[in-house]
């Protein structure tokens, strides 16, 4: 990252799959998580961007001067009534520690308050401590945990809410 002002950025041709590479590059070789995981991850946000409304939604997106994703961040402001969700949030590895993770949180901070969402969930699992972190200084509570995830079956599951 250069020294410049963080430039967010919406949609771009290919950002599914550069997203879902992000997620891949740092899930699998830290987490193990694999086939299962990478097709929830693909499915959900291809059904989210095919429904995508800007009055709702937000994706918000950094990337490098040639193009390359850094990092991205999803509020889901979704129609099933039950709040809105903070979705698909990963930084990638050449990005890390360099303060791009609290500007999109910041990001979407802004555009939550904005919308004026009563409540954000948000789910994750153990172990995710700076994420964690960041969570918990935008306001995210852990409100459950269980045993199983969606993802891989071996991390188990966390909830965090915001109201």
């Amino acid at each position: 990252m250069t020294a410049e002002p963080i430039r967010f950025d919406g949609y771009r041709p290919g950002v599914l799959a550069a997203i879902v590479g992000l997620h891949m590059d740092y899930y699998a070789r830290h987490w193990n998580f694999g086939r299962q995981f990478e097709t929830k991850v693909a499915g959900e946000l291809a059904a989210f961007l095919d429904r995508y409304d800007p009055a709702r939604d937000l994706f918000a997106n950094t990337y490098d001067d040639d193009g390359g994703l850094l990092g991205s961040l999803t509020v889901d402001g979704g129609d099933n009534g039950s709040g809105a969700q903070l979705r698909w949030f990963i930084v990638g590895d050449r990005a890390r520690g360099k303060g791009l993770g609290r500007a999109l949180m910041q990001q979407a901070d802004n555009f939550m308050r904005e919308r004026r969402y009563r409540k954000v969930s948000l789910t994750t699992f153990a172990g995710l401590d700076a994420a964690r972190k960041l969570y918990e200084d935008f306001g995210f509570r852990l409100v459950s945990e269980a045993a199983e995830d969606p993802w891989s079956g071996t991390v188990g599951l966390q909830m965090f809410v915001r109201d």
